[in-house]
């Protein structure tokens, strides 16, 4: 009979992730979570996964081998108590993955504040084009997928690496178990500060993770990023191939079409010519086409790859048209993100307006740690609308620079009116948030009338 793992926090998108993984290597996999709610449920269900909503301690009876922790749960949840009574076994999710899914495998870990995402969609597609069939967990769905994990079939593995910390009872940040052999380090800068007290808390934590690579992997390191250069100085015992900056990777200006040529050492490797918009993405794309190279996929295979890359979900993802306005999705919650995601769709659509809806919805910015950098993050948008509901901190002081191209509203009704209401043909509508922002996507769409669904 197939080992049984119970896993707390299921509906998560790594725990979920990770179920998935477990259920394709042929364990039995049940799991619990707060909320079961659509897609994560529903995804997990057509795997064959039984949810149990809630954490009541009556679940001690289903006797599973593991109960696999995430870090969503904490000391007096009922069944967690129950299981430190019991004396159950138990495991974080990062811990389980590393011992029987990562151990053996070439794991390509791709860390950083910003584009984590992106980069594993990329690098994941660039390996699977290659035929390398490889695993991947990643904190989204590649359009190329349809999924956001697997386990694979080949060596590589690639993983979105977070730096938030593993469980209650452990509190070092996810990536350094992960034994990554080729990492990426995308950029660094102040975020988690429920978790983290400063920037060089988590600069810390990234050491942490640089002094476990081995000598024979490749750490690919975003050339424009002094804290990452202060981590590197801290010592570094793996080689280093830098991308952007004074780097040896580095990405032409875009053509017409956001084409790029990808240069090495100064050589001319060949042209990128894709859909994705951004200076981010490609950046984003150096340090997919760096890696997979350490992983034996030549640059010119990765470029051809790229040119089939489709994104991911949430990613400035058309959601739907209504009136000849066109509204999109992205999942940017931090300053730096909210101004790459704007930036990269006003190249898309040039002189047209955007409007711009956010949530400011993750931890960091519920506790007003980015208030001051909100108006100059949110500035290359036409309009902006802010759901404030339950924050801490006063969003239309905040948002003051902007002057009335700027509102705040206390109530989601509210501002999809407005939005409806000044929203004309022509526009274009992002919609900004880490969360599901109360199905405002299809809110809008209804309000402003006759909208069609992506």
């Amino acid at each position: 009979m197939a080992a049984h793992l119970h896993i707390l926090g299921i509906c998560g998108t790594f725990m979920g992730g990770l179920a998935a993984i477990a259920r394709q290597a042929g364990y039995r996999v049940t799991g619990c979570d707060a909320n079961v709610y659509p897609p994560m449920n529903e995804q997990l269900a057509a795997l064959g996964i039984e949810l149990t909503e809630g954490y009541g301690a009556g679940q001690l009876s289903l006797a599973p081998n593991l109960w696999v922790v995430g870090n969503v749960v904490t000391r007096g949840n009922p069944l967690m108590e129950a299981i430190l009574d019991a004396g159950a076994p138990y495991v974080s999710g990062p811990q389980w993955l590393a011992e029987h899914v990562l151990a053996g495998r070439h794991v390509l870990a791709v860390a950083g504040t910003h584009g984590k995402t992106g980069t594993a969609s990329m690098l994941a597609w660039i390996l699977e084009h290659a035929g390398r069939k490889p695993g991947f967990l990643i904190g989204g769905v590649p359009m190329n997928f349809g999924v956001s994990a697997r386990l694979g079939e080949g060596q590589p593995f690639v993983i979105e690496a977070d730096e938030y910390d593993t469980a209650f009872f452990d509190k070092r940040s996810k990536f350094v178990h992960y034994r990554a052999r080729t990492a990426i380090l995308n950029n660094l800068e102040f975020d988690h500060a429920d978790i983290f007290y400063d920037l060089e808390a988590i600069e810390r934590q990234f050491h942490h993770f640089v002094r476990i690579l081995p000598a024979s992997g490749l750490i690919v390191s975003n050339g424009q990023d002094g804290a990452l250069e202060r981590v590197l100085s801290q010592g570094v015992w793996t080689q280093v191939e830098r991308f952007g900056g004074e780097g040896a990777w580095q990405a032409g200006p875009p053509d017409d079409r956001n084409g790029f040529e990808v240069r090495l050492e100064g050589k001319v490797l060949g042209r990128v010519r894709w859909t994705q918009a951004g200076e981010h993405n490609r950046m984003n794309a150096l340090a997919a086409i760096a890696a997979a190279r350490h992983a034996g996929v030549e640059p010119m295979a990765a470029i051809e790859a790229l040119a089939r890359f489709q994104g991911v979900r949430r990613r400035l993802e058309r959601r739907g048209e209504a009136r000849g306005i066109t509204i999109y999705d992205d999942f940017a919650h931090h300053p730096t993100a909210i101004r790459a995601t704007l930036e990269g769709l006003r190249a898309r659509v040039g002189a047209a307006r955007i409007l711009a809806v956010l949530e400011p919805r993750s931890n960091t910015m519920r506790l007003g740690v980015m208030k001051d950098r909100l108006a100059a993050s949110l500035g290359p948008a036409d309009r902006t609308y802010v759901y404030a509901a339950g924050l801490g901190w006063d969003a239309a002081a905040a948002l003051r620079p902007l002057g009335d191209r700027a509102r705040s509203f206390e109530r989601l009704e509210d501002l999809v009116a407005a939005v409806a209401t000044q929203a004309r043909s022509g526009d274009h509508v992002l919609v900004m948030s880490n969360g599901g922002f109360g199905g405002v996507h299809e809110k809008l769409l209804a309000a402003i009338g006759g909208g069609v669904a992506a």
